[in-house]
């Protein structure tokens, strides 16, 4: 079991090691946004789970503390994308060159 619970907390670290990378990565703040909220909530749950392998008896505050990521990470990214677009900033748009625009 404790195999099992280090991989995932191992992929959980990973996931998280990912939103951080998109968070600097991203070209603009809804992606950035986007890349932190999927990745990182999928990397704690994974660290959840693997904590609540190696701790049976946290299963409950594991389970509440889930709940709760769950609920609050898509609400508050959504929450800040709508604020930033109400506040004028514009979704970033790759260059054309000026061979395909022709």
């Amino acid at each position: 079991m404790r195999l099992i619970a280090d991989l995932f907390i191992l992929t959980g670290a990973l996931f998280v090691f990912l939103a951080a990378l998109g968070l600097i990565r991203m070209p603009d703040v809804y992606n950035r946004i986007q890349a932190g909220t999927k990745a990182a909530t999928l990397g704690v749950i994974a660290i959840l789970i693997g904590v609540g392998i190696l701790y049976p008896q946290w299963w409950a505050k594991l389970l509440c503390i889930a709940g709760f990521v769950l609920f609050t990470s898509p609400v508050g990214s959504s929450t800040i994308a709508r604020a930033i677009y109400l506040s004028g900033v514009r979704p970033w748009k790759k260059a054309v060159r000026s061979e395909e625009a022709s």
